[in-house]
C-alpha cells in the first residue's frame, strides 16, 4: 500500500477541526485507511541519517497514512481531505464535467502521424480558475510525481506535464522528430541543447537518468510545441524553460494593472504605453518594465543562473582603504566621517586660499551656506570635528580616508573623485613628530621605502595653510602626493581652535 505523509496541522485546518491521535486513527480505520506512524521530518532524518543531519530539519508533526493501492485520488492532502469530508457527509461528492470556455473556442492538441514510431497517444485538458498557494503547488507536484511512480509505471506508460496557459498559446502540436533536429532550453537550464546533448547531460542527473532509456534508442523523440513554436515538453524526460512573459498582449495587461494604459500595436513586439501625469516616476523604459515585473509578481519569476559567470572581488581602491583604516586606528588615531559638501569658506578663506585656486565643483542652487561646494580637501572637516569636541581630553588624534571632488575637464562630467587620507594631531604642542611618524608608518604599510627615486621623501614647501618653515611636500617616486606640517595660527583661529595642530593629507590612489 502506498504511504502518504501529511502535515498534521495543515490536515486539521483543511478538515475544519482538530482530532486527538486516537480519534484520527479511528476515523482512518472507519474510512478504510490506516494511520501507520506519527512522526516528524526531523525524526525521519535522524533515524535514517543521524542526529547531525537532522539538526536543521523541521519539527512539524507528520501523519504517515497507508492508502489502498487503487485509490490514487487519496495520494495528496487535498484528495484525502475531500474523501474524508464526503465520508463524514460534510461535503457533496464532486461531479466532474467538461465545459466550453466562456470566451473563445476550446483549445486544440494536434497529434501528428510521426508519433506512431515512439509514443503515439496524448490527451490534454484545461483547468481554469485555479489558484495555487506555495503549499498547494508543492502538493500538486508531489501528487504528479507519485502518479508517475505508480499508475504511470515510472513514466514508461504515461508522462504528465503541467503548464500555465496564461504564458503559452494554442493550438498545440504533439509530434516526433529526430533528436538532432530538436533544440530548446530545458527547465532549470540557461542555454539551448539538442535532444542528443540532453541525453548526455542527464546521464548524471540523479532524478532524470532513470527515464532516459524509455526513448533513448528511438529514431525519433516526442515533442510538444505551442502555436509560436515554443517547446513545452519533451516527454517523458523534461519540460521546456519558456519565458513566462511570451506575449506583448500579456505585458500590456500587466502594465494596465499598474495604471499605465497599454496596448500591443501589432508591429512586432511593440507596445504603446500611455503615461498619466500622476506617474512622474516613469522617466525611462526600464521603469515601465519594472512595473510589468511588479504586476507579474517577482516571486513568480523563475530563478535561473546568470548567463555571465564572474568571480566577485573587492574594488582594489576600497580594499586598500579598508586595510589602511584598520592600521591607522591601531596606531591610536580615531576615524571621522564628514560630509562631502561644505561651504566655500571652509576650503578657501579659512585655509588662507582663494576659491579660484581650489578647483572646486560648485552647487548651482545650494539650500544652505554649509553645502555650497564639493570638498577639495579633507582637512576642514577634521578641524570642524575637533572644534565640536574641544572639551574632550587632549591630545585629539583624528583621521579620515574618503573622497574629494576636483574639477577635471578630461572627464565627461567635468570632475572626478580622488581618494585621500588626512590626519590631524591637536595638543598643547604641535606634535609634528607624531604626524611625521604616522607618515612613516603609512609608507611602511604601503611597502614604500624611505629613499629618493623609487621610494619616498619629504622636502620643504610653502603653503598658506601651514606655518612658514613648518611645511613639507610628500614625494613618492618623483611625484608629489601630499603635504604635512604645522597649521598656521590664523587657520587654527578661523576654525575656533586655540591650540597648535599638525596635519597631513595625501592622495592614496597612486599606491594602487
Amino acid at each position: 500500500m502506498p504511504t502518504v505523509g501529511i502535515k498534521r496541522d495543515l490536515l486539521f485546518k483543511a478538515l475544519g477541526r482538530t482530532y486527538t491521535d486516537e480519534e484520527f486513527d479511528e476515523l482512518c480505520f472507519e474510512f478504510g485507511l490506516e494511520l501507520d506512524e506519527i512522526t516528524s521530518e526531523k525524526e525521519i532524518v535522524s533515524r535514517e541519517q543521524g542526529d547531525t543531519k537532522a539538526s536543521d530539519a523541521s519539527d512539524v508533526i507528520l501523519y504517515k497514512i497507508d492508502v489502498p493501492a487503487n485509490r490514487y485520488d487519496l495520494l495528496c492532502l487535498e484528495g484525502l481531505v475531500r474523501g474524508l469530508q464526503v465520508f463524514k457527509n460534510k461535503l457533496e461528492a464532486p461531479r466532474y464535467r467538461r465545459i466550453s470556455p466562456v470566451n473563445g473556442d476550446p483549445q486544440k492538441l494536434i497529434i501528428t502521424k510521426e508519433t506512431a514510431a515512439v509514443r503515439p497517444f496524448a490527451v490534454a485538458a484545461v483547468l481554469r480558475n485555479i489558484t495555487f498557494t506555495q503549499e498547494r503547488y508543492d502538493s500538486f507536484i508531489e501528487l504528479q510525481e507519485k502518479l508517475h511512480q505508480n499508475i504511470c509505471r515510472k513514466r514508461s506508460l504515461v508522462a504528465i506535464g503541467t503548464h500555465d496557459l496564461d504564458t503559452i498559446s494554442g493550438p498545440f502540436t504533439y509530434t516526433a522528430k529526430p533528436p538532432g533536429d530538436i533544440s530548446f532550453k530545458p527547465l532549470n537550464q540557461t542555454k539551448e541543447y539538442t535532444a542528443t546533448e540532453l541525453m548526455s547531460l542527464y546521464k548524471t542527473d540523479s532524478h532524470l537518468r532513470h527515464y532516459l532509456h524509455i526513448i533513448e534508442d528511438k529514431p525519433v523523440y516526442p515533442i510538444i510545441y505551442d502555436s509560436n513554436g515554443i517547446v513545452l515538453s519533451m516527454p517523458p524526460i523534461i519540460n521546456g524553460e519558456f519565458c513566462t512573459l511570451i506575449s506583448t498582449e500579456k505585458i500590456a495587461q500587466l502594465l494596465t494593472r499598474m495604471c499605465l494604459l497599454s496596448r500591443a500595436t501589432g508591429v512586432g513586439d511593440e507596445i504603446e504605453v500611455e503615461i498619466p501625469p500622476t506617474r512622474s516616476d516613469v522617466i525611462h523604459a526600464c521603469d515601465i518594465m519594472e512595473d510589468a515585473a511588479i504586476a507579474y509578481g517577482f516571486n513568480n519569476i523563475t530563478r535561473t543562473t546568470p548567463r555571465a559567470y564572474t568571480v566577485a572581488n573587492q574594488f582594489p581602491l576600497n580594499k586598500l582603504t579598508e586595510l589602511l583604516r584598520q592600521d591607522l586606528a591601531a596606531a591610536g588615531f580615531t576615524e571621522a566621517l564628514n560630509f562631502a559638501l561644505c561651504s566655500e569658506e571652509d576650503i578657501a578663506d579659512k585655509l588662507g586660499k582663494k576659491i579660484s585656486e581650489t578647483r572646486a565643483a560648485h552647487i548651482s542652487n545650494p539650500k544652505t551656506a554649509e553645502f555650497q561646494v564639493a570638498r577639495t580637501t579633507l582637512l576642514p572637516g577634521l578641524l570642524k570635528t575637533i572644534a565640536a569636541n574641544r572639551k574632550m581630553p587632549l591630545p585629539l588624534k583624528l583621521f579620515e580616508v574618503s573622497d574629494v571632488v576636483l574639477k577635471d575637464e578630461t572627464k565627461d562630467v567635468g570632475a572626478r573623485n580622488s581618494r585621500r587620507f588626512c590626519a590631524v594631531y591637536y595638543n598643547k604642542s604641535p606634535g609634528f613628530e607624531v604626524i611625521h611618524g604616522l607618515l612613516d608608518r603609512t609608507m611602511q604599510l604601503l611597502e614604500v621605502k624611505s629613499a629618493r627615486g623609487e621610494g619616498y621623501h619629504i622636502q620643504a614647501a610653502d603653503d598658506s595653510t601651514f606655518f612658514p618653515g613648518r611645511c613639507a611636500e610628500i614625494i613618492v617616486r618623483g611625484k608629489t602626493v601630499g603635504r604635512l606640517g604645522v597649521l598656521h595660527p590664523d587657520v587654527i583661529n578661523r576654525f575656533e581652535l586655540t591650540m597648535p595642530c599638525s596635519a597631513m593629507e595625501i592622495d592614496i590612489e597612486p599606491f594602487l
